[in-house]
């Protein structure tokens, strides 16, 4: 069975990290507050710019 990536239906902003939850088989909102802290340790560019690209890129 393979696993396609794509937007969650589990949505708080744009479902990119729902959907990468859902994908890996992990809890929500572990995924989404380890990226929040990522983005702040790594003063907020980086994974703001991240998240936008995945935004537009992965598939509803």
């Amino acid at each position: 069975m393979t696993r396609i990536l794509k937007k969650s239906q589990d949505k708080v902003f744009g479902g990119v990290l729902g959907g990468i939850a859902d994908y890996l088989g992990w809890d929500y909102t572990l995924v989404r507050l380890a990226y929040v802290l990522m983005t702040i340790m790594s003063i907020g560019f980086p994974g703001v710019i991240i998240y936008l690209v995945l935004w537009f890129i992965m598939p509803e």
